[in-house]
């Protein structure tokens, strides 16, 4: 009977171990990249889930049950949604489809007026004189691409099965996962390996407090800058100031990028519509100078902090990665996984500087 149990424990030992999980790692990472297509709705869900999960233990403990408690957060949540889609979708729309159609004669109208200040560069450079037909031209070709790949994203075989997925199947899997989160979360705890469950919760508690603060932070940072350019770009009167504010603050979770590519955007239209008004272009700028300013001084220290502990960089890295290897889904988890990944790092460095292997053989 020894015998056979030292061949058993032989036979599932470290080695058999870290086999064991490298496998079912590469398989959960397989299957999640097979199953991209289908995975948004359910994406989502878990992230509005995880999101109001709080709100809903409040409404337990004020002494509602657990399904009462989720249909009603689940039911106010989606006529949220549903009154503000009705009240933003429509102008929204209106500002695109007059962007769509008026950008070739914006992009050459900035052309025109950047003109006098590129002209010495050029002729510096030994470049030909911009010309009418070469901006025009250039605008041409900036909204091909863009429309390639609006046309390669609307093409692709789960795009509309998607939409309809978020739309319909979103509160669904939001109410299920919310009303059996306790349990969940009790599953998942009851089936960690017993040597090493609470290394595991202790690490898993870290990064949900980086998560969560990270998320619901940044949420209400996006929607802060969002309503400040939208509104103020709005008052100074430049056209498609909404969307234009609208789309920098929902891309604001992209350390600078949001700034930069609402900034780029706003300031391009301000030259094709204002001049010789340069005041008005001045006040474009401003407002994505205050927008700034209050994101890094005010928005991002009292709401997110430096709850996720990461560099700026390796955000960025972790988008672009995700983007890259599972579209949207991988954008939506990105920061978190990394935020896990990061505490999980510190934690095995933590680990490694207590072992012989940093120490030395002979350290006390």
């Amino acid at each position: 009977m020894a015998a056979s149990g030292a061949v058993i424990e032989a036979h599932h030992g470290p080695a058999y171990r870290w086999r064991f999980w490298l496998g079912g790692a590469i398989v959960f990472l397989l299957l999640l990249w097979l199953l991209s297509d289908i995975l948004l709705p359910f994406v989502v869900g878990a992230v509005v889930a995880y999101f109001f999960d709080p709100v809903v233990v409040r409404l337990h403990r004020l002494g509602l049950s657990r399904t009462w408690a989720t249909a009603t957060v689940t039911v106010l949540a989606v006529l949220v949604a549903v009154g503000a889609a009705m009240a933003i979708l429509p102008p929204l729309f209106g500002q695109i489809e007059g962007l769509i159609a008026k950008a070739p004669q914006y992009i050459v109208q900035a052309a025109q007026r950047l003109q006098p200040m590129i002209e010495p560069v050029r002729e510096k450079l030994g470049l030909s004189p911009l010309s009418f037909q070469e901006a025009a031209q250039w605008a041409g070709q900036a909204l091909g691409i863009l429309g390639s790949v609006a046309s390669r994203v609307a093409q692709r075989g789960y795009a509309i099965i998607n939409l309809l997925a978020l739309l319909f199947l979103t509160p669904v899997v939001t109410f299920y996962l919310l009303r059996d989160w306790p349990k969940v979360l009790a599953a998942i705890s009851n089936a960690l390996p017993l040597d090493h469950a609470d290394t595991i919760r202790t690490v898993a508690h870290e990064a949900n407090a980086a998560v969560a603060g990270y998320v619901r932070g940044q949420a209400l940072v996006c929607l802060c800058l969002g309503t400040i350019y939208g509104v103020g770009l709005s008052l100074v009167g430049l056209q498609f100031g909404f969307v234009i504010g609208l789309i920098a603050g929902l891309i604001s979770f992209i350390p600078f990028v949001g700034t930069l590519v609402g900034a780029t955007l706003s300031i391009g239209m301000a030259l094709a519509q204002f001049p010789p008004d340069w005041l008005s272009v001045a006040k474009v700028a401003v407002v994505f100078l205050i927008g700034h300013l209050l994101e890094g001084n005010v928005l991002s220290p009292k709401l997110v902090g430096d709850r996720v502990g990461l560099h700026p960089v390796w955000i960025m890295f972790a988008l672009l990665a995700g983007g890259s290897l599972l579209g949207f889904v991988g954008v939506l988890i990105a920061v978190p996984v990394a935020a896990v990944a990061g505490v999980v790092v510190r934690h095995l460095l933590g680990r490694y500087r207590q072992s012989t292997l940093y120490r030395g053989e002979n350290a006390g």
